[in-house]
């Protein structure tokens, strides 16, 4: 047998996806066992179905063949008027590529900007697949690492010195996993070195409808920045249309154009009813994406209360996203080990901070993805669980 490509045999860089929690999560709930599911940021609220019938009427009326690759040049408008009504910055359709979800707008932004074996920056903790999105695109990863003491802000010095030779910065904030929504600040430095190292910046901002405190600043709205930011953006957090896969870049023209090429020998575009649907849904503006984000505001204010008192467990108190970032260290654990025992003993799912590279070791994330009072019963078990643990001779809670 001819062997397979090392770009899809190493997409992990020969260790693990961090998924494993998940993994065995679904695999008892396959079997029967009732697990409450905290891992992925998945809404416990579907797709409205207002935007499923918009979607049933689209596909009815015949929006069912190819659609233009680019996107609808009506879907490419709402976004780019989405983007210029909250950055300021002047968007049309031509800065606008959709794409399958997030995700792929992920890898098509890395490909765009790194030549094969470039260095490709990403601040860390960072979403599970963002490694492997870059090694797929033909980049090599490099980590630059955050401290909780930081709140998991980036570091400008950091930045600096993780900068030379590479060829693109991601940053996602909100942040997912840690909750971190980035100032303006932070942002400049981002910037700073951006433009002293002529780095291409790909700003994760699928978490921009969920801020609660402070407010979301595009790095694309900085002074300079427009020529050399590629936004990510996606239905799926917004409006709670995961499924769906419907995302977007936004980007200078002369990339847009690019990308365009790239989009027709992948995906080669997303479904017209699809797009349709998103239309719709962005026609109803900010009250449905609040509607949307209202819930996960309110958990984590109620996830923070039942922390209150537990002291083998602190909260990294999140300002934007649908998580809530725990640190275990207390217990003499690390979180993969945490996550692990958790699940064993309690049936509670959660995402060990090890997922989301070396800065996250020791914590574990919880999704705010189940209705309240679940929600809440979970964290207390999780929290009395980790009190057991800290409590437990240290050789114990090792075993």
């Amino acid at each position: 047998m001819p062997e397979l490509s090392p770009r899809l045999t190493g997409l992990n860089g020969g260790g693990s996806d961090g998924w494993e929690v998940f993994y065995r999560a679904r695999a008892l709930v396959a079997r029967g066992v009732e697990v409450t599911e905290l891992t992925i940021g998945e809404h416990d609220e579907r797709t409205d179905p207002a935007i499923l019938d918009a979607m049933h009427a689209a596909a009815r009326d015949g929006h069912t063949g190819y659609a233009t690759v680019p996107g609808t040049d009506t879907l490419r408008d709402a976004i780019a008027a989405r983007v210029a009504e909250r950055t300021g910055v002047p968007t049309t359709r031509a800065n606008v590529l959709v794409t399958p979800g997030g995700q792929s707008a992920l890898f098509a932004a890395h490909v765009a900007c790194c030549p094969p074996g470039a260095p490709a920056l990403l601040v860390e903790p960072h979403y599970a697949t963002y490694p492997g999105t870059i090694r797929g695109a033909g980049a090599v990863p490099r980590p630059v690492p955050t401290r909780p003491e930081d709140g998991f802000l980036p570091d400008r010095a950091a930045l600096m010195r993780a900068a030379p030779g590479a060829a693109s910065l991601l940053l996602n904030t909100p942040n997912n996993p840690t909750g971190a929504v980035y100032g303006r600040q932070t942002l400049e430095a981002v910037a700073e070195v951006a433009e002293a190292h002529d780095l291409w910046l790909i700003s994760d901002e699928v978490y921009d409808s969920q801020v609660w405190e402070g407010a979301h600043l595009s790095p694309r709205a900085l002074p300079g920045m427009a020529a050399r930011t590629l936004v990510v953006g996606s239905m799926s957090k917004s409006h709670a249309m995961t499924g769906s896969r419907i995302g977007w870049i936004v980007a200078p023209e002369a990339v847009i154009g690019h990308l365009i090429d790239l989009a027709t020998v992948t995906t080669y575009g997303v479904p017209g009813f699809i797009q349709d649907a998103a239309c719709f849904a962005l026609a109803e503006g900010v009250a449905r994406e609040g509607r949307v984000a209202e819930p996960f505001g309110r958990r984590r204010a109620r996830v923070l209360e039942a922390l209150e008192g537990h002291a083998a467990v602190r909260a990294v108190p999140p300002q934007g996203a649908m998580y809530v970032m725990l640190d275990v260290r207390a217990t003499g654990l690390d979180g993969a080990a945490f996550a692990g025992a958790l699940l064993d003993a309690h049936r509670i799912a959660v995402m060990p901070g090890e997922s989301f590279g070396p800065s996250a070791a020791g914590h574990v994330r919880v999704a705010l993805t189940v209705p309240d009072e679940r929600l809440v019963a979970a964290v207390e078990t999780l929290a009395a669980f980790a009190d057991s643990l800290a409590r437990a001779p240290r050789h114990a809670a090792r075993s």
